[in-house]
């Protein structure tokens, strides 16, 4: 029985029947898994209705908590307070939208609990484009954005290649860098001359401690409401400073309310059109990332990116943003805080997604709501991002050391940190950019992703994926080790193959040697990213593996005193039986001629 499975039997047939799960209908199956012992809920479990609605309260929360990008494009474009709270209710839409195609999955979202909230790399093109032809313009943004998306989809299964956990990394790793500034800034309260403002470190303190307190030390349910608590507990620090503006205008807003659509306006610049094309671009690079944290937090034995969940997922982007966008929301992408949020939870279950969907969509009838969560002060919000950031960082490192790496990988993550960290810390380098690409090459994020991806694609040209070394009997050991890590590092295998790789070849020579009358000559290897085949020539007949069980250690005193053949014969199978436990097939066959053979070694990747 898998594991998921026989965790949600436990769970329904231990708690009482009023806190059993309130879902009873079936999601699309997810990829079969091992599930992580450290988790409280996966992906398919079925959640008891209290940790349910508390979860996804927390979730819909802190995406909701980020419309202040929202509200800023419609500010800079000028827009009354009537047309802000139409793009805030649409954008809360197309989040729910997303969200829930994200959570159901199938053909159509991931099946991951990702949840959406608006894009901050939109927010010069929204307010450029609705401050010169309205609000209706949002709807061409969501055409082009969304279709980028929609083309990109249904390629992503055939792209594995191009996107090794290596870019992958390298991506979520500067996501996380990008939040710092704005993380810091937010939590010290810094002004226009750098001071630090000791009531914002105060709330920030509170809030991060909070979280990080229940995070690490409490129990299974105070764990659950990590986030939670932590805002709260720095909303009643910021009540107590005095630091809780906006209130009044909550009094003149109503409880229920429905929002104004505005007639679609179809005008756009070209150049506008090739902006938010690549901006589209590579927000699908981030939901990549996004896919595949979620889907390694569900797999205890993560190997690689499931392009199918990818493709899903950006699917979802698309179809959710072009919905709202023609009604008038804001484009979206994944939200990292959300997945921090998970992280600090232990909890990815989809139907968590589902519920705080449903919220998000209630939540854009309610006016009141809406702007209440607006007004959460900014040291809280700064809090949170911290602990976001330092997340995706150290999730990102983790995915680049996943697999060895050769002169060519250091180069290309290298180089796209510094490019995406010099654009970060020496913003002044763009300014002579014109101005319609400064938004491109002004981003370190962006220009991270995009170098990452280039120097991928340019230094896997040259890269074999077979190769084939002479062995020098005198210096077999160090032959071995060093062909099996140096090509293992040129084809970006996991750490783990490499090492298990390297053990069997090294057995596999000292049994070939050991045999008497053979010799190792040359190996060979090849990869493919699912399959790492070494093959070990030498002079004679074909080694015979393995023999009868038990040999070795039920006879080990008679063998001691019998005859010399024996033992040898009996060292011979533990040799086997070495084999076949670090290799996942271990194959003989006669070689070129009639006096070579060689011994084949296979290990899934």
């Amino acid at each position: 029985m898998p594991a998921g499975l026989a965790h949600r039997t436990i769970v329904d047939f231990c708690l009482p029947r009023h806190a059993r799960p309130m879902f009873r209908f079936s999601l699309p199956p997810s990829p079969l898994r091992r599930r992580p012992p450290d988790l409280i809920y996966a992906a398919d479990d079925k959640v008891p209705l209290g940790p349910l609605l508390v979860l996804g309260a927390q979730h819909a929360t802190t995406a909701m908590a980020f419309i202040t990008y929202v509200l800023a494009a419609a500010k800079i474009a000028g827009l009354d307070r009537y047309g802000m709270q139409s793009m805030v209710t649409m954008t809360l839409i197309g989040m729910a939208i997303c969200t829930a195609l994200q959570a159901w999955g199938g053909r159509f979202g991931s099946g991951t609990l990702l949840v959406h909230m608006p894009n901050p790399f939109m927010i010069t093109f929204v307010s450029a484009m609705v401050a010169a032809h309205g609000p209706g313009a949002m709807a061409v943004i969501a055409l082009v954005y969304g279709l980028v998306a929609l083309a990109a989809g249904p390629l992503m299964t055939r792209m594995r290649p191009l996107f090794p956990p290596a870019v992958v990394g390298t991506v979520i790793c500067m996501g996380g860098m990008a939040l710092v500034e704005s993380a810091m800034r937010h939590t010290l309260g810094l002004d226009h001359q750098w001071k630090i403002n000791l009531g914002s470190v105060a709330i920030s303190g509170v809030t991060l401690g909070c979280i990080i307190v229940l995070s690490v030390w409490a129990g299974k349910r105070l764990r659950l409401l990590s986030l939670l608590a932590g805002i709260v507990a720095g909303i009643i620090v910021a009540a107590m400073l005095g630091r809780l503006d906006g209130l009044d205008a909550l009094a003149t807003t109503p409880l229920v309310a429905l929002p104004t659509v505005h007639a679609p306006v179809f005008q756009i610049d070209f150049a506008m059109v090739i902006a938010i094309g690549l901006i589209a671009i590579l927000t699908q690079l981030d939901n990549l990332g996004s896919v595949t944290m979620l889907d390694k937090m569900d797999d205890a034995d993560w190997k690689r990116a499931n392009m199918k969940a990818v493709g899903g997922g950006i699917k979802a982007n698309g179809i959710g943003d072009i919905i709202s966008g023609m009604l008038g929301g804001f484009p979206t992408c994944t939200c990292s805080t959300n997945i921090a949020l998970a992280h600090a939870t232990r909890s990815t279950a989809r139907r968590i997604g589902l519920v705080t969907a449903a919220i998000l969509a209630l939540a854009a009838f309610l006016p009141q709501v809406t702007l209440a969560l607006t007004l959460i002060p900014e040291p809280v919000l700064g809090a949170v991002e911290l602990y976001a950031a330092c997340f995706l960082i150290v999730s990102g490192f983790e995915l680049i050391a996943s697999r060895a790496m050769d002169s060519r990988g250091i180069f290309t993550v290298g180089l796209a940190i510094c490019t995406g960290l010099s654009i970060m810390l020496m913003p002044q380098m763009t300014q002579d950019v014109p101005a319609s690409w400064r938004f491109l090459i002004g981003s370190g994020f962006v220009m991270a992703g995009l170098v990452v991806i280039v120097l991928n694609l340019l230094f896997r040209l040259g890269t074999a994926q077979r190769a084939q070394q002479t062995l020098n009997p005198a210096d077999l050991h160090n032959d071995i080790i060093n062909f099996v890590e140096t090509q293992g590092a040129a084809w970006g295998v996991r750490r783990k193959v490499v090492q298990r790789a390297a053990m069997a070849a090294l057995e596999a020579a000292e049994a070939i040697q050991g045999s008497g009358t053979r010799k190792p000559e040359g190996i060979r290897g090849s990869f493919d990213e699912f399959n790492l085949d070494l093959e070990l020539l030498h002079s004679g007949a074909p080694l015979k593996i393995g023999g009868p069980a038990g040999t070795p250690l039920q006879h080990g005193q008679d063998l001691l005193d019998g005859d010399e053949s024996a033992l040898l014969a009996a060292l011979d199978n533990v040799s086997g039986l070495l084999l076949t436990h670090l290799a996942d097939r271990v194959q003989t066959a006669a070689g070129a001629d009639a006096n070579s053979s060689v011994l084949k070694l296979h290990f899934e990747h």
